[in-house]
């Protein structure tokens, strides 16, 4: 214990002495570094549309090209490398938040700043939020890109974008922030068809049309948690995250006698610390691997070409998101899947 705490000060010293001499940078509010000082971290720049309450849809594209990662010589208190230390392993969490403390003392803006444990050692997270979004570039199997990228990246924080290691699997999923009359629709394909899905349900539809609930989970389906009440997760405080997680998952549980394992972020907004905290609820976030504007029940796309649309999309691992408010995928889903079947595909339950 005496070794560690003398440990512990001497770092500390070594890292008041960096701040102190001006050698760590000054971190401004937006990120960037001040005067003569490379960014240390960029926004994303998004482009948004106003989405209608309750409903996911892929409207947001995050330009990645304007992400930027962290260079390790300009990491203040220089986290990478002590991270790694096998001496720093050997003390633990309790070294690195100190550190951490002390540092923000000096720079309170720092923006990679969540300290979490794993057990073993803490690790740092970005909140940057990041508004899921699909660019159009495909790999040799028509799988897209961008979703193969965020699953390599995310995969650890229990994200799902794609399963990227099936060879011909497809997971149906579908969004259930109100009820439009179609779902009985959908629930009478799927069950004629042979195929279990995942419906994503937030507290108002579980409350307002409880037998639909009741008959997902008695034919079959995954019932999982779209929040209690659709906000954008990022903006959230770490105790707000859970109490959006939990007061559903709770409430599924209480009248329904069914837990809850998946979770899909309201607009797909989310960051590191998100994925991280509702990892450490037993949760996998799920994203998509397609999806199309079906949301607007005022401007519905014609049948043909839905139908022209998803089935072109077609890619191994695909998680397909649908809204269940839409009355052209009630109308054509059957069609849908029997491409999916036709074309040697097998459709799932996300494990």
């Amino acid at each position: 214990m005496k070794s560690r705490k003398i440990f512990i000060c001497a770092l500390a010293i070594v890292v008041s002495c960096l701040v102190l001499s001006g050698c760590m940078p000054n971190v401004n509010n937006d990120g960037a570094a001040g005067t003569g000082t490379t960014p240390l971290v960029t926004t994303p720049r998004t482009v948004t549309t106003t989405p209608p309450p309750n409903h996911t849809t892929p409207r947001t594209q995050t330009d990645e090209a304007a992400v930027g990662e962290i260079p390790s010589a300009a990491n203040p208190f220089i986290m990478k490398e002590l991270m790694s230390n096998s001496i720093l392993m050997e003390f633990g969490d309790a070294a690195v938040c100190e550190l951490r403390a002390l540092s923000q003392q000096r720079n309170p803006y720092y923006p990679i700043n969540r300290c979490l444990s794993d057990n073993s050692i803490s690790t740092f997270l970005s909140d940057t939020k990041i508004g899921w979004g699909l660019g159009r570039a495909v790999d040799e199997r028509n799988r897209p890109v961008d979703a193969l990228a965020a699953q390599s990246k995310y995969g650890h924080l229990g994200a799902v974008f794609i399963d990227d290691k099936t060879e011909n699997k497809i997971f149906l999923t579908f969004d259930e922030g109100y009820e439009n009359g179609y779902t009985p629709l959908i629930l009478d394909t799927l069950k004629e068809k042979g195929v279990r899905a995942t419906f994503f349900v937030t507290y108002d539809y579980c409350k307002d049309r409880p037998e639909l609930v009741r008959r997902m989970i008695d034919e079959g389906h995954e019932v999982a948690n779209h929040s209690y009440s659709h906000p954008s997760f990022p903006h959230l405080s770490d105790e707000r995250v859970r109490e959006e997680v939990m007061k559903l998952h709770d409430y599924v549980k209480d009248n329904f006698n069914y837990e809850m394992r998946l979770i899909r972020f309201p607009m797909g907004e989310f960051s590191e610390r998100v994925l991280a905290l509702t990892q450490e609820l037993g949760y996998k976030s799920v994203f998509w691997s397609f999806a199309y504007v079906d949301w607007d029940v005022n401007n519905q796309p014609e049948s043909d070409e839905a139908f022209r649309k998803i089935t072109a999309a077609a890619h191994p691992g695909a998680v397909v998101l649908l809204h269940a408010v839409s009355g052209t995928n009630a109308e054509i889903l059957a069609g849908v899947i029997g491409y999916w079947e036709e074309n040697g595909f097998e459709l799932g339950l996300i494990e």
